[in-house]
Parts: C-alpha cells; structure tokens; sequence
C-alpha cells in the first residue's frame, strides 16, 4: 500500500509544537497526491491548515495506534521516528509511572526524582534467570543479560550508563554492581560483595558533589571491572577513574557545593577524634561557602559521615589511615583560609602568625616560615643559574589554589589505589563485567576545559555506539538472509579526527603549552588560522575572538578558551612540593613518594623528541593523559560486549514523574538513541517470527488458505495484502517489515474484526428480536388458555361444593342419630357391667370366708393330735430306758464275776483253729456272693435306669398340669382385680364430681388472688426489666473486653507463629554459618597442608570404618581442590578395592564354613543330651499314658452327667416325672451325689499325673530357653506341720495334694506362655499378609496413576515416562530378587543341616523298631511329642562398642532410600538406630548412648549436605529424622504419652537416660532438613512456574499476541518445548508420591504442600507485577484457569483444607482484577472490597501495567487508579510491591505415635548388618 494512502480520514499524524516539540492531531479529509494543505483537528477541538511543501512534499509523521502505545521496547512501535518515541516514554513515565523503556538494545532509563520500591532483593530473584525479554525493562535485566552472556560466551562484558548531570547515571551503575553482587557468591574470600557495594559511598564523598542540575553530580569518570571465576563468584573488582573534576577544590558557582567529604568533615567536627583538626561550619571556609548552599535537603552529612567511614573499615582501611586521610582533608581546608596581602603590584606576603597556616603546617608537619614563604616566591631557573622572585598577589592565590588542586588530586588517587588492593583476589579471575559511570554531553553558557574533554569522551563512545548497532543490524540480516544494503548513517570520525588528530585541537594545545610564552589567544589563532578552513565541525564565533565552536553529534557547543592552557598544564610550584616532602607526618610523605615513582616511571617510558629535553618537557598534558586513558578504555570495551544504558533527565526543577518534551528531547538526540531508531527505521525495524505473524493474524485468512507449512501460509497472506514486496522481506526464521506496515496490517486486523463484530452484533440482535416475539406470543396463548382454564375450574368448583354440602349434611345428620344411639347403649351396658360385678365380688366373698373357715380347723385339729402323740411317746421311751439301764447294770455285775474264772479263759480259747478254717470259708463264700451280687446290682441299675426314665416323664407331665393349673389360679385374683377397680373408679368419679365444685369455688377465688399477683407482679417485671438493661450493657461491655481478648490472644497467637519462623530462619541461619565454618576449616587444613592430607586420604582407604566416615563428609571438597592428583590415584585405589573386594568374599566363605561346624557341633552336644534323657522319657511315657486314660474316662462321666442332665429336662407328654420327696427323686439324687464323688476322686488322681509330667518336662527341659522360667524347687510339705488341722492330715497323708497344685500352677504357666506364643505368631501372620495386601493396593494404585499421567502425556514424553517406569520396576525387582537369592541360600543351608539330623534320626529309629514289643508303643501306636516354644525378642538390638560408625556407614551414609522405601517398612533406618539406642539405655552406657545420638545427627547433616538436592533423599531422611524424634518421645516413659501405647510398648521405655534435650535436637535437625526439601522443591518447581502459568495459553483465544520488539524475538521458544500446567501438577504430584511412599505425616505433608503453593503464587504474581504484556483480560481468564487446576489436584488428594487453597488468594484476586470492569466509582468499590489480599501497591501496580490486547479494550485511566489510592489510604499495610518468594512459613512437627512393635522387626540381609544382634 502507497504511504499516501495511509492519510486517509481519522488517521492521526504529528505536529511539530514549540512548547511540546510535536502535537497530536486528525485528519479531517482524505488526503490525495498533490494537495498543498492538509485539513487537521488539534485534541481541543480546534481545526488547523498544515501547508505541505511541493518540492519536497513531506508529510507530517503518522501516528501509532493505541494498542501500540506505551510498549516496553520502541522497536516494536510501527512508526519509528522522534514524535512516536517521545510519546511512547511520555506515556510510560507519566501514566504507567514506569522509568525503564527498552530501544532496541539500549535501556533508557528516566529518573524520577522519587524513591521507588523496585530494587529490593525480592526484584533481583525475580530477574535472576530470566531472559531479557520476557519482564519488563529494568537495569536488573540488563545486568542480567551481562551476567548470561558472560557465563554462555566466556566473554568479558561491558555495561555503558550515561547521561547529563542528574540523570541518575551514579544511581544505576550502584544498582547493577548490587545486582551482581546479590546473585554471585564470592570464592576464596568472604564478603567481597560486600566490599565491592562499600567502595560506592567512598567514591562519592571524594568525587561527588552538589550542581545546580544534580545533587549528588559524579565529578569524574569510573570504570569498575568486576572479576568472576569458574564458578561465576565474584573473585575481586579493580576500578579506573578518569578526569577528575580538580578546579571543584577551590572554586564552586552560586547554588552548588564542594566535593562531599569536606562538609561531612565539618559536621563531624565535633566528634573527639577530629578535634586536634580544629574545624568548624562549613561557612568558616571559602572552598566550602563560595556556593552559598551547605545544605542538601533530606541528606545528613554526620550521617554520611558515619557511612564513609565504616566503608573504609569494610575495605580494610586502618583507622590511623582514615584520621590521616581525614586530617590532610582538614589542612586543605584550613589551606583556603590562608589570606595573602599585596604589598606592591609583583610582591605579595603572608603573616607568619596567620592562625590557618599555622594549623594547615601543623596538620602537615611542615615548618611555617617556609611554607609562608613558598607560597609568596617561586624559583626560575637558566642554564647557568637560579633565581627566587617574588609573585604577586593573584599568582600566589592561584599557587595556593594549584597547591589545593595538586594535593586533593594526589589523596584521590592514593585512595582509588587503596580501594583497588582491598579488592584484589588471589583467586584467578576467569572474565570481568565492566560498569561504566561516564559524564554525558554537557553544553553550559560557558563552557571551558573540563566540558570540552567530556564531550571528547562521549565522541568516541558514540561512535563505538553507532559501530555496534550497525553491527548488529547487520548481523541479524545475515542471519536470516535478507539482502543488505548500506544504511547510511551520522560518522562522527570528522568530529573526532578535528579533536585529536595531529594538527588537531588537543596537539595544538599541548604544543602551545610547550611554548615559554604561550597563551590562550595565542592558541585561539592558531585553531583560526589551522582548522577554521580545513574542517567543517569547526566554526569561530562571529563576536569573539577567544572561544570557538565544535559541531558535535549532539549539538553545537561554544568553548571559551580562557584557562586552557593552564588547566592543561596543571602546573604547581615545586618549591612548595618540596617543602611538603620534608614533612614528618608519614601519609603525606608516601603521597609524595607516590607520585615520584609513577612520574620516573613516565620518565623511562616516554619518548623524547631531541636529545637534552628536561624534565618539565616530558610531563605529559591532562589533554594527553586524558586522551591515552580514553584510548584505553575504548579498547577495553571493543573487547568486550557492551550493553548501554541511557539516563535521562526529565525536568530542570527535579520533581517527581514530570517531563519536559524540550529537555528530554535534547537527550535523546545527544545519547544517541534517535539515531538508533533512524538506522532501525531506515531497514526493516519490525520483525515478527511466522508463529507470531500466524497467530496475530489468523483471523485474515480462510479456512482454505490455512496450509500445514506456516511459512508458506504466511508468505500467500502477505502477497495479498500488501502488492509491494518491497515493503517486506521473508527470512529464514522471520518476516522483515518496512515501517508502517505493521500498522496497516494493525488496521485491516482491526477491521476485520470491527466487521466481524457487526456481523455478531446483527445476529444476536435478530436472535434477541425473535426470541422476544415468540415469548410474547407463547405468554398471549398461555394467558388465555389460563383464563379458560380459570373459568372451568370455577364452575366445577361450584359444582363441586353443592355437592359437598348435600353429602355434609347426610353425615351430620347421620352422626347425630349414631351419637345418641351409642351413649344410651353404652349407658346399659355400663350398668349391667357394674352389677353383675358387685354379684361376683360378693359371691366370691363368701366362698374365700368358708374355705379359709375349713383351713383353720384342720390345722387346729393337727396340731392337737400331734401334740398328744409326741407326749405319749417321749413316756414311753423314758420308761423303756429306765427297765434296760437296770438290766444292763445286772448284766454287768454277773460278767465281771466271770471274767475272773480260769475256766472262762479255757472256754474262750477251744476251738479257735477250726473257727478260724471256718471264717476263710465264710470268706470265700462272701466274695463269690460279692460278685453275684455286683452283677445283680447291674441289672438293678439297668432296671432303675428304665425307672428313672418312666419317671421323668412322670415329672414333667406334673410340671406342665401344674403350670397350667397356676395360670388358671392367676387368672382369677386378676379378675377381681379389675372388678374392684371399676368399683373403685366409680367411687372415684364421684369424688371428683364433688372436687371439681370445689374446684370451681376455689377457682373463683383465685383468679382474684392471681389479678392481684399479676398487677404487683407486672410492677416487679418492670424493675426487673430494668435491671436486665443494665445488665445487657455490662455484658455488652464484657463482649468488648472478650473481643478485645481474643484480637489479643489472635495477636500473641501471631507473634508466636512469627517467632517461631523467626527461630527457624536463625536455626537455619546458624546451621549455614556452622557449615560455613566447617568449610572454611577444611579449606584452611587443606591450605596448610594439602599434600599431607592427600596422602593421609589415599592410605586410610583401608582403615576401620569410623574414619572411613568422618573422612567422606569432607571428600566432595578436597576433591573440588586436588583433581588433578585424584585423578593419578584413581588407578591404584581401583586396583586396591578389587583386592579387597576379592579378600572379603574369602573371608565371607570362611566364617560360613565357621558357622556351619559351629552349629554342627552344637547338634551333637544335643544328641548326647538326648541320649542321656532317653531313661526319664520311659516313665513320663508311662504317666501320659495313665494320664490320657483317666482323662477318657473322666470324659465318659462327663458324658453321662450330660445324658442324666438332658434326661431330666428332656419333655416327654407320656410319663410325667416324679414328686419332689419321692422315692424315685430320691434315688435319683443319690446316684448323682455318688457320681460327683467319683467324678471328684478322678480329678485328684488327674492332678497328681499331671504334677509328674510336668516335673518330668521340667527335668527334660532345665536346660533349654523354655525350662528358664519354671520353678523346680516344689517343696513338698510334711504332714506333720504344727499348723496343719488333722483334715489336711488326712486329706494329704503324703504331700499329694501340694505337690498336685504345684504341678497344676506350673501346667497352668507353660499353656498360658503357649497360647500367647500362638497369638504372637498368627498376629504376625496376620500383619504380614496385611502389609503384602496394602503394598499390592499401593502397586496398583501407583501403576493406574502412571498408566494415567502417560495417557494425559505426547507421544514421546509417554515412551519416556513408560521406560522411566519400566527401569524403575525392574530395579525393585532386582532388589527383591537379591534378597529372595539371599533367603534361598540361608534355606538351602538349613536344609542342609535338617538333612544331617533327620539321617540319625532314621539310624535311631532303626535301632528302636526293635524294641515294637514295648507296652507303651502298643498301647498308643505312637511316641508323645513336645512342642518347643518361640524365642520373645525384646526389642533391641546388640553392638559392640565402636560398631557405630559401620552402623551408620550402612544404615545413613551408604543407604539408597528408594531401595528401603519400596521394599521394606518406611522408618526402617530410625527403628534400627533406636533399637540399638535402646540397648545402650539398658547397659546404662551413657558414653554410647551419646556417641550414637551425636553420630547419627552428624550422619545425617552430612548425608543433606552432600545430597541435598536429591529430592527423595532429603524426603527420606526428613520422615526418618521426624520418626526418630517421635520414637525417643514415645519411649521417653512420660506418663501422657504412655498413655497411647501398648502394654509392651511401655515395657520397653528407656529406663536409665532422659533424652527429652536430644528431642529438641531432633527437631531442629528435622526443622533444617524440612527448609531443605522447600529449597530443592523450589529449585525444581521456579524454571516451570512462569512459564505453566503465565505464558503458555491453555485456553486459546482470538485475540493473539502483540507486536513486540527485538528483546522478545531473540527469546521466543518453541512450541515442543512448552511447559504446561500438566507439567506442573506432574511435579506436584511427584512431590506428594515420595513423601507419601515415606510416611512422613499427613499434617506435614499438608504444610509442604502450602508452602508449595505459596511459592507458585508468590512467584507468579511477581512476574505478572513486573511483565506488562501480561496483564490483559485474556492472561487474566487464563490465570484463573489455572489456579482452578490446582484447587482441583488439592481435592483430588483430599488436601482442600490444608490452607494451601488460601495462599492462591492473591493470585487469584490479581485475575479477578484483570478481568473486573475498572470504570466508575462502583468499580472502584468493589474493587477495594474484593482485593483484600492484595495491597494498595500491587492494585495500583496492576491497574497501571494494564494492557489492551485489542483496540476495543480501553485502558486504566488515571483518575480512576487516583480514586483507588483515595479509597485505599486508610489501609496500615506494608507499601512492598513484591511478595517475598523466599518465605518459609514456621513448621510444626505434630507428635505421631507408631504403632509398630519392635519385637517383630527384621532386620533384612540387604543392609550388611550382620554384627547386630536382636535380643
């Protein structure tokens, strides 16, 4: 398209404007070729004729659209010209308030006159990393963009500031050396950061000063080289000063001040220490009062003081070299005060008594009359002699003010020289950032020598300048092969070669002041007579014959040529230099030595140009210094990379965010930047790569024209929207434009979608339209059809009731007749009821008096015949006992008689013998009778069986007549129950009739009375109500004072939360310092002696195995230092290991075969113990026998009790069962009383067997584990015991029932112990399947997530993903093999021996088949067996004393945590660790207890230090560390802890040591491995966090990216390499997958995953504050997307209450206010009231940065974001505008008790272990 077609109507173009340099206006016609007149309108409305010259016919600039404007790269503007960026950064300073604007690859930076809040640490990480492009300008990126480059190309590089006077040029130099120092660490040397950062307040106390244009103006140029190693640390820093600003010294102009130093030195005058100085105010002296402006405002000088001072200190400066320092500062001052008196027109004198001379010769400890002297006379030398002349008196104040000059100048360079050692390194220096703080172009109304140098400088760095742009222009055509044609460019050689070209201005002026007689008019005609023809830069003023004219780049500018000479000489009388080097005062003298050494060196160096030169012709001009040091540093930076920053000064007034169009744009001309943009616009300045190009503006082509190849497809677009191929190029990677295309395809976008927009709006109209009719006519057909409906039901309604009344009225009438009919009938029946009643009751009456009547009668009766017959037999029995006494007495008599006879004995004794025969007979015949009689008794008993059956039968028919007759009995009291109730609620009826009369009389009475009541009652309520009052107020009250409480109590909880994170950043702190330390003692013992601690390394490789430990925390960092020697010891060591490899598997294989005939010869001692017991296991075999046989036939008693019991509640409705009292009950009885008995003496024989088994056991097992607690001391006791009762005796003639009883306890104790070995096994077993049940669950859970997450993934990331898995499968499978292999062979090995046993056993069992004859085998057929009981383990764990460095060496150093979390229990490694510390507790070894406790933390420290960016170690050890600390709380014995255990669990708490100081140990150890795993989470999840939620677009829209500039091109990546938010939740979910496979706790688990997303958010919102292009409605919708992601991960992992979901809030109000209408007052409400989270700065910063993506998008105006400020000043918040990604919210480590029992813990083979012992 025709550039005049662009001038079509409502195009915008730009004005040129006295006042505001260029003004906007709009075309009012259309312009056609030819026209001389353009018809325009201003903003204000008034209409204006712009005459367009025919000869050259330019038109007046175009201006950009809106959405271009305010971009924060220039090159990205369609139109690149003057007016286009002035307003550009007009916009961005003014209404964005943003000071940084990007042009190509110079930063412009404008100072704003105003402290801003963005350069805090929290800025510097979030630029840290980033790529130029991708956040907005700042001096950070740049910085950042040196420091890449540096680390990428190897290359030194350079950063340009500058700038006029106040620009801020010292101010961004300051913070790009923060900046590096901030993101670099210094090596070999601590704190050199700081140093370098501390040489800034020095440099400007000594070379900054008070302008009239800048309050803290740098006087002099600086290049600061700051040097790097391997490591990117910074190694040291050198810097190198030019042209010092001398003739400040002594003279200033109205409104400006002397240097800085001097008036902090009078403001610290009253300090003791500068009191010998004698000063006083800054008035009393005249280098310090010649301004009239002492003060700055807002700066204290005292203060300042203190700074500079502690600098010098930092810097290693001495502090009797800062007094010395400080005291020549004082003489110079006191040297201004020194008053000189004419005496004649050439003679001058100074009073010898003169009070400042006398202090500036005291301070300088030279002699008075001298130097008073010396200053009023110079010596002239010839070639034959020399003479002293006196001067006059304005020579002799020039000489005093050269002296000044000479001597500040010389302590400047003494101390730029100091600061250069204090930051010198002995580390090598791999390459240098150079920051370079140079005066810019300076143009005064009178300018003199010092303004003509600096311009000379800022001549050549443009021209460096413009090479390098041309350069890179080049190279990028180049690159993507664009044809390259000359760009024609300013060449400001001419201007150069006019300066210092031979014959130039500064060789003119070093030969004149070569000349004795030479002048500056002298000089001013040769530059006339020489350069005024030759050169076109060069011009004379018209009205001057001393002062030219230079055409610079920037401006012409006018020197005066007074002072030329003799600023360039810089001549000082030497006398008066001699005179000072006879001074006793050591600093001024080593000045002096100083300088006579650098000007001999000079000497030797220069080249003389005729022989017998002296020595005043070979001191070098300030012009020729100046020039060779300029050369310098030209070289300097063409050998590095420069990056430029160009300050610029807004406004002469210094006030805030106010520009100056006139001045700015005088800056921009003179630093470059418009020919920056002129040699960018004269190419192809816009540049887009074909994916942006496609995705801006897709919406221009068809469906059709869309092709799979993008370059293509743009290429066909473009060749039918623009004909002219010239305005655009095609490159390899990119489309070029031509300016103003950019805008035109602008153009014909917005049109588009302005047509499209119509288009939707025409349809949604009629859609709207259409909708609106069809609900009219939907709701006409429904009104009537409910109308009609209405009236229907209204008349059936009515029909409805009609009938309804009809049917009510049958009903009542019906109901009335049935209700009559009822109560009558009801009233009959009740009265028949009650009489019939009162006939029963009085029937029964009389029947009870009758029966009860015949009752007592026949137990009268009874009692009387009893009574007489007891008194009748009781007669009787007496009188036959009287008649037998008598008899018996009778008897006696006649035998006592006989008894004395001889005869009666012959008598008693015939025939005894044949008595005797005759009873064995007898006898003989009563056993046979006995037997018949025995089986008679069975018959009888078979019989009586039969009987008893019958009789049961009997029984139970009985028991059910008699139930049945007891119910029929029960029946008849209920009955005349009821019917005295009923004649008793008749009576009560009656009553109550008869009450309730009363009642109502009393009722009467009452109410009365409660009238009363209630009136005083209601008087009552009212003073009560009153008091009620009061008391609501006083509770009011008391609700404040509890509000207030608990705002307290919630403030104290806070402070306590702060506390406690203030505690763990200093634990965290104080654990880096430590580490710190350990570090730089490793460093200083490797310093000392690195050889001997090699050789040390490499000979106790074979040592035991606790140095072998302390020795590998320190192995990473000696090899860091000695990898060359590590590397020539490799080999041997190899070779050494291998050996040892090789000796290790022998002596494994020995001690197996140790082990092997250790167990075999434990087996034979067994043998012969069993040989010995085989003659006790005969007798035992006999007692189980009888024993078995009595238990059977105790069980078959057993049986018939339980037949006689069943037989007796059988029922049977045949037979009923026997009478209580019966003969048959009565039998029964007896048997049963017999069987019990018999039942009870078989019990006694059962206990007395029972005793000698177990004795027998117990002898069998005295020495096995099972025998131990069995007490085989029975004391059996005698029967004779005094205290025994002779029942006892009978009952335990032998000691039977004792030793019964003793035998049943010791019975009862081995079942007991048996069956709690059975329930301790099958609990085991049950556990174990269990664990093998959840393991299988968490597989398969873990598989169906992978199988998932690589479905969701592209091709290639699922074969990796599937790979990852199947490698980490196959590993654990490895594993579980090696163990498995290791299992097998300890079964194979006792397999082994069971073989061995089990083939003497068959050789025993042969031996014994023939002894099958044996009564005891054939009674059973089988031998008794005896189970053996299972080893109870207690818990812990043996070790040798030493053993802990190999425990730990295995358990923590050498420990792989993924093989123990897969295949074992999780906290496997602190069960060990406390089992073993448990054993230490039970010897009461507090030195192992200890020693383990103390190697175990440092284990660990270092396992974290080595590896503590390996995530699942750092998971690992957190979760065993925690577990640990759990561990020592739970077995502590604290009775509240103790509480939750089991019974064995506090069976098994330390006993002898109270660890609760360890606990706090544990915790903090814990607390620094927790801010550990934040640090290695956060390193993981930052790369990706910017990039998954903020610049990849899930949620793909219209409305495309904007055009941007050259820092974003350079920086695009490509799609296949995108970072989604499916990556991020990929990494969150990894994250939560290890610590749950850790069992690290559920509620910390959840602070993690807060802190985790605390970070997302807080490094989100960071960049979304500090990238532009990011905060539009569209990023915002997007956001919010996202954030809806992660709340939806939370709650798949249950983990929505965690407070993570809460620290999204921020982010997620930064979205809402992205997208939230920002127009009225209203908005600004709402806004308020929903940005709680965020504060007032972060509102305003997002309401400024936002950013129309389309021209229908309106931007935030300023009154609007005034009236948020307004609304918001009440809020006491903090005014920081980035959230600080770096805080770690305080842990709390919650107490979890494990329910693991130690006991059952195995400790597997895998962990080379073996040398624990489990107890």
């Amino acid at each position: 398209m025709a550039a005049s077609g662009l001038y079509s109507k409502y195009a915008r173009v730009w004005l040129p404007d006295a006042a505001e340099v260029w003004k906007s206006a709009e075309l009012i016609k259309d312009y056609t070729p030819g026209d001389l007149t353009l018809t325009l309108q201003l903003e204000d409305g008034t209409e204006v004729e712009h005459k367009i010259d025919p000869k050259t016919n330019n038109l007046p600039p175009l201006r950009n659209p809106n959405i271009l404007v305010g971009e924060n790269d220039l090159t990205a503007l369609s139109y690149l010209h003057e007016p286009a960026v002035l307003h550009n950064l007009k916009v961005r300073f003014i209404d964005s308030k943003l000071i940084y604007t990007y042009c190509g690859i110079v930063l412009v930076a404008i100072n704003p006159y105003e402290s801003l809040q963005i350069y805090e640490a929290d800025i510097i990480n979030a630029y840290s990393g980033q790529n130029m492009g991708d956040m907005d300008p700042h001096i950070f990126a740049v910085a950042e963009e040196a420091y890449k480059q540096m680390a990428r190309d190897e290359r030194n590089q350079s950063i340009i500031v500058s700038g006029e006077s106040g620009a801020g040029k010292t101010v961004s130099a300051k913070y790009a050396m923060r900046y590096f120092a901030t993101v670099s660490l210094s090596s070999g040397e601590a704190n050199i950061e700081d140093r370098v950062l501390a040489s800034s307040p020095i440099m400007e106390a000594l070379g900054n000063a008070k302008t009239t244009r800048n309050d803290n103006s740098s006087r002099f140029g600086k290049y600061i080289e700051i040097g790097f190693d391997k490591k990117l640390s910074i190694t040291g820093a050198n810097m190198r000063t030019y042209l010092l600003e001398k003739s400040r010294v002594v003279f200033q102009a109205h409104g400006e001040r002397n240097y800085h130093v001097f008036y902090q030195l009078c403001a610290s005058s009253h300090l003791p220490e500068f009191k010998a100085f004698k000063l006083g105010c800054t008035e009393d002296f005249h280098y310090t009062n010649q301004g009239q402006s002492p003060v700055i405002d807002g700066v204290d000088d005292a203060k300042e003081m203190c700074n500079t001072r502690k600098a010098f200190s930092l810097l290693g400066v001495s502090e009797a070299d800062q007094m010395s320092i400080y005291q020549i500062l004082a003489a110079i001052l006191h040297l201004s005060n020194v008053e000189v008196k004419d005496q004649s027109a050439d003679r001058s004198s100074i009073m010898p008594d003169n009070a400042h001379l006398m202090v500036f010769c005291e301070l300088m400890g030279v002699p008075c009359e001298e130097m008073a002297h010396w200053l009023c006379h110079r010596t002239l030398k010839t070639t034959t002699e020399t003479f002293v002349k006196t001067v006059s008196k304005m020579s002799a104040v020039n000489g005093r003010d050269a002296l000044a000059k000479h001597i500040y100048a010389t302590l400047f360079s003494r101390i730029v020289a100091s600061i250069n050692r204090a930051l010198e390194s002995a580390a090598k220096q791999r390459c240098f950032i150079g920051v370079l703080d140079i005066y810019g172009f300076e143009t005064f109304d009178i300018n003199s020598f010092e303004q003509f140098c600096i311009n000379y400088a800022n001549e050549k760095l443009q021209q460096q300048f413009n090479l390098h742009v041309f350069k890179l222009e080049q190279e990028e055509y180049m690159k993507e092969g664009i044809p390259w044609t000359l760009i024609d460019f300013f060449d400001n050689q001419p201007c150069i070669n006019l300066i210092e070209a031979k014959l130039g201005v500064l060789d003119l002026l070093d030969e004149e002041c070569r000349m004795p007689k030479g002048s500056d008019d002298t000089w001013a005609q040769k530059l006339y007579n020489t350069l005024q023809k030759q050169n076109a830069h060069f011009e004379k003023p018209r009205l001057s014959n001393r002062a030219f004219i230079i055409h610079h780049f920037a401006d012409k500018v006018e020197y005066q040529c007074e002072g030329f000479l003799e600023k360039n000489k810089d001549t000082v009388n030497q006398d008066q230099i001699n005179v000072l080097k006879k001074s006793k005062f050591d600093m001024l003298l080593t000045l002096f030595e100083d300088e006579k050494a650098t000007s001999s060196a000079n000497k030797r160096t220069a080249v003389t140009g005729r022989a017998g030169q002296s020595q005043k012709d070979t001191k070098k001009t300030v012009g020729l210094q100046f020039r060779q040091s300029l050369h310098l540093l030209m070289d300097t930076l063409n050998a590095t990379t420069p990056h430029y920053v160009r300050c610029i000064k807004p406004n002469d007034n210094k006030a805030s965010f106010t520009l100056d169009p006139v001045r700015a744009v005088q800056q921009l001309r003179a630093c470059g930047i418009l020919e920056t943009i002129r040699i960018s616009a004269a190419g192809f300045p816009s540049r887009w790569t074909y994916q942006e190009f496609f995705c801006r503006y897709r919406v221009l082509m068809k469906q059709k024209d869309v092709l799979p190849d993008r370059k293509q497809t743009c290429k066909c677009l473009l060749e039918k929207l623009i004909k002219d191929q010239d305005l655009y190029q095609f490159g390899k990677n990119k489309i070029f434009f031509r300016a103003g295309q950019v805008a035109y395809l602008e153009k014909l976008r917005s049109d588009k979608l302005r047509e499209a927009c119509v288009r939707i709006q025409k349809t949604i109209r009629c859609w709207v339209a259409r909708k609106k009719y069809l609900r009219m006519r939907e709701s006409a057909v429904t009104i009537q059809r409910l109308v009609r409906g209405h009236q229907a039901r209204c008349y059936v309604k009515f029909l409805r009731r009609t009938r309804a009344a009809i049917t009510i009225q049958r009903m009542v009438r019906m109901w009335l007749a049935r209700r009559r009919y009822q109560r009558q009938r009801s009233a009959a029946i009740t009265v028949q009821c009650y009489l019939r009643a009162y006939m029963a009751k009085k029937q029964y009456y009389k029947l009870m008096f009758e029966q009860k009547a015949v009752v007592v009668q026949k137990w009268v009766r009874g009692w009387l015949v009893r009574r007489h017959y007891r008194r009748t037999l009781a007669a009787i029995i007496l009188l036959q006992s009287c008649v037998r006494r008598m008899r018996a007495k009778m008897d006696l008599k006649k035998l006592k008689v006989d008894a004395r006879s001889v005869e009666h004995f012959k008598k008693l004794n015939f025939g005894m013998e044949n008595k005797i025969m005759q009873l064995q007979h007898k006898l003989n015949e009563q056993h046979k009778e006995n037997r018949e009689l025995s089986e008679r008794l069975n018959s009888v008993e078979k019989s009586k069986a039969l009987e008893r059956e019958r009789c049961t039968r009997e029984i139970e028919n009985l028991h059910r007549s008699e139930q049945d007759s007891r119910a029929k009995a029960e029946k008849v009291p209920s009955l005349l129950e009821q019917l005295s109730f009923l004649q008793h609620e008749l009576e009560k009826t009656r009553r109550e009739k008869d009450d309730m009369e009363e009642q109502k009389k009393d009722y009467i009475e009452r109410t009365q009375q409660v009238v009363e009541q209630l009136n005083s009652k209601n008087s009552v309520l009212n003073s009560e109500n009153d008091e009620l009052n009061k008391q609501i107020l006083e509770q009011a009250q008391n609700l404040t004072e509890i509000k207030s409480n608990v705002e307290i109590t919630k403030q104290m909880e806070k402070d306590l939360n702060e506390e406690r994170s203030r505690y763990q950043s200093l634990l965290s702190e104080h654990l880096h310092l430590e580490e710190r330390h350990k570090d730089l003692r490793e460093e200083m013992d490797l310093g000392i002696s690195p050889r001997k601690s090699g050789q040390n390394r490499k000979d106790s490789i074979f040592s035991n195995a606790s140095s072998e430990f302390t020795q590998s925390l320190g192995s990473e960092d000696e090899s860091s230092v000695h990898t060359e020697d590590e590397s020539q010891v490799d080999l041997s060591v190899l070779l050494k290991l291998q050996r040892r490899v090789k000796e290790l598997e022998q002596d494994k294989q020995s001690l197996w075969q140790q082990l092997d005939n250790r167990e075999e010869a434990q087996q034979e001692k067994a043998e012969e113990v069993e040989t010995q017991r085989t003659v006790g296991r005969a007798e035992l075999d006999l007692e189980t026998l009888k024993r078995q046989e009595l238990e059977s036939e105790n069980k078959k008693l057993k049986q018939d009790l339980n037949e006689l019991r069943k037989s007796l509640t059988n029922e049977d409705k045949e037979s009923l069962p026997p009478a209580p009292g019966s003969m048959p009950y009565n039998i029964l009885l007896d048997q049963l009383s017999s069987s019990n008995e018999e039942l009870e003496m078989r019990k006694e024989e059962v206990l007395l067997l029972r005793s000698h088994m177990v004795r027998q056991e117990a002898l069998k097992h005295k020495d096995s584990a099972l025998g131990e607690g069995v007490n085989l001391d029975l004391e059996i006791p005698s029967f004779k015991d005094v205290n025994r009762s002779s029942e006892i005796h009978t009952l335990n003639e032998d000691g039977e029932l004792w030793l019964a009883y003793e035998g049943l306890k010791e019975t009862n104790r081995l079942l007991e112990f048996q069956m709690q070995e059975q329930k301790r096994i099958h609990s085991d077993k049950y556990r174990k399947l269990t664990e093998e049940v959840k393991k299988l669950k968490a597989e398969r859970e873990q598989q169906q997530k992978l199988l998932a997450q690589t479905l969701l993934l592209p091709e290639d990331a699922r074969i990796e993903a599937t790979l990852k898995h199947a490698i980490t499968r196959l590993t654990n499978d490895n594993l579980e093999l090696m163990e498995h292999q290791e299992k097998q062979d300890k079964i194979i090995r006792k397999l082994k021996k069971q073989v061995k046993i089990y083939l003497k056993k068959v050789q025993d069992f042969e031996v014994g088949a023939q002894q099958k004859n044996n009564p005891v085998m054939n009674a059973r057929g089988r031998a008794v067996s005896i189970t053996r009981k299972e080893r109870e383990y207690q818990g812990m764990l043996e070790y040798r004393e030493g053993d802990e460095g190999r425990l730990l060496k295995n358990m923590v150093t050498d420990l792989k945590p993924r093989g123990v979390a897969v295949s074992f229990i999780p906290g496997l490694p602190s069960y060990i660790i406390f089992m073993c510390l448990r054993y230490a507790d039970n010897v009461n070894d507090d030195q192992r207890v200890s020693n383990l406790l103390n190697s175990t933390i440092s284990s660990i420290k270092g396992v974290i230090k080595r590896r503590g960016d390996d995530l699942e170690v750092v998971s690992f050890w957190l979760a065993n560390t925690c577990r640990l600390m759990h561990c020592l709380k739970q077995y502590s014995g604290d009775e509240e802890v103790m509480k939750n255990n089991t019974a064995k669990q506090n069976e098994q708490c330390l006993t002898n040591f109270e660890l609760s100081e360890y606990q706090q140990v544990f915790g903090d150890l814990a607390i620094q491995i927790y801010r550990q795993l934040i640090k290695c989470m956060e390193e993981i999840l930052q790369p990706i966090i910017v990039s998954s939620m903020l610049e990849h677009e899930t949620i793909h829209s219209v409305l495309g990216a904007k055009p941007t500039g050259l820092r974003k091109r350079s920086t695009t990546i490509p799609e296949a390499d995108t970072v989604t938010v499916d990556i991020l939740l990929q990494r969150l979910g990894l994250f939560y997958a290890t610590m749950s496979q850790h069992e690290m706790g559920s509620e910390l688990i959840e602070q993690v995953v807060r802190q985790q997303f605390y970070v997302i958010c807080a490094v989100t919102l960071n960049h979304l504050l500090l990238r532009k292009d990011m905060c539009s409605w569209s990023k915002g919708l997007q956001i919010r997307y996202n954030v809806w992601q992660l709340e939806e991960w939370l709650a798949e992992r249950g983990l929505q209450d965690c407070g993570a979901k809460e620290t999204l809030e921020p982010l997620v109000q930064a979205a809402q206010l992205l997208q939230i209408k920002k127009k009225t007052e209203e908005d600004a409400k709402a806004i308020c009231t929903m940005c709680t989270a965020l504060t007032t700065t972060q509102i305003v910063k997002v309401l400024t940065l936002y950013t129309p993506v389309i021209e229908f998008e309106e931007r935030v105006s300023i009154t609007f974001i005034t009236m948020i400020k307004d609304l918001l000043s009440g809020r006491v918040e903090s005014s920081t505008l980035m959230m600080d990604s770096k805080k770690i919210f305080s842990v709390t480590i919650p107490f979890t008790p494990s329910s693991v029992a130690l006991e059952t813990i195995q400790i597997p083979a895998s962990l080379n272990l073996a040398f624990l012992k489990r107890i």
